[in-house]
């Protein structure tokens, strides 16, 4: 049974149909320019006789370069800017994303192998312990507005612009008027500054030292919930339907 999928660039501009190679755990695919050294022929003067291998490791995949001169990347589609290197030399790298680019620096060409890992093996869920239950790392509400200020401060990375500039707080007020004719920059700001108090990115106004406004705040917040999945894609139902109150921090009146 396969658990890894490879999938070489297009030989044309216009190719749609692209061959797919599947790989066992254990199986190797080696690539690069020479046809008789390799499994996977990728003909372009730019890229290494031997540039490389993959290997299928069950639930992931393992990227040796062996190219003396060229940096591989390994871009995660899905991960905002996510991805990992390979210098010259490095053997049995492990990757660890679902869905994979690896991009070949090939004579002022960039040349894209993907890689995709289907495969998930998880804990089984019976058998667990007693006890008390875990604490959530993070604890969100997906029905309250300020779940629908973070989607929309996340949806342009969120659609496959993963270096997208992020949207202004008058963007975002335009986003959720649809379904919040009442936003406002007030209102906006005030539930990014009570995102970054609920997410511990800084200390409540009653603990807060006086000082420079954090800086990057927006950034910070988008930078969180992609990388631990606060907010998915499925998420932006939010921007198209009625979004409910956020619950006013102690003192403060609801906006």
């Amino acid at each position: 049974m396969y658990s890894i999928i490879v999938v070489p660039p297009p030989t044309t501009e216009d190719e749609t149909d692209r061959t797919q190679i599947r790989l066992a755990p254990g199986e190797r695919l080696s690539f690069g320019r020479s046809a008789s050294d390799n499994d996977l022929t990728i003909a372009h003067d730019g890229v290494s006789r031997r540039a490389g291998e993959i290997t299928a490791q069950g639930a992931f995949w393992i990227l040796s370069n062996l190219s003396r001169e060229q940096t591989y990347v390994v871009e995660n589609p899905e991960g905002a800017g996510e991805h990992i290197k390979v210098g010259p030399g490095r053997l049995d790298a492990p990757v660890p994303f679902e869905f994979s680019r690896i991009v070949l620096p090939a004579a002022g060409d960039l040349l894209a192998v993907e890689v995709w890992a289907p495969r998930h093996d998880y804990l089984s869920p019976d058998g667990g312990l007693d006890g008390a239950t875990t604490a959530p790392a993070f604890s969100v509400d997906r029905t309250k507005r300020y779940f629908a200020v973070l989607a929309a401060l996340c949806e342009p990375r969120l659609r496959g612009e993963p270096h997208a500039p992020l949207p202004t707080v008058d963007q975002v007020v335009d986003r959720l008027r649809p379904h919040w004719p009442a936003a406002s920059r007030t209102s906006v700001q005030w539930n990014i500054d009570y995102l970054a108090v609920k997410l511990r990115l800084k200390p409540g106004p009653e603990t807060a030292d006086t000082g420079p406004r954090l800086n990057g705040k927006k950034e910070s917040l988008v930078s969180l919930a992609l990388r631990f999945d606060l907010v998915r894609e499925d998420d932006l139902i939010v921007l198209r339907g009625p979004a409910r109150p956020v619950a006013p921090a102690p003192g403060r009146a609801a906006r």
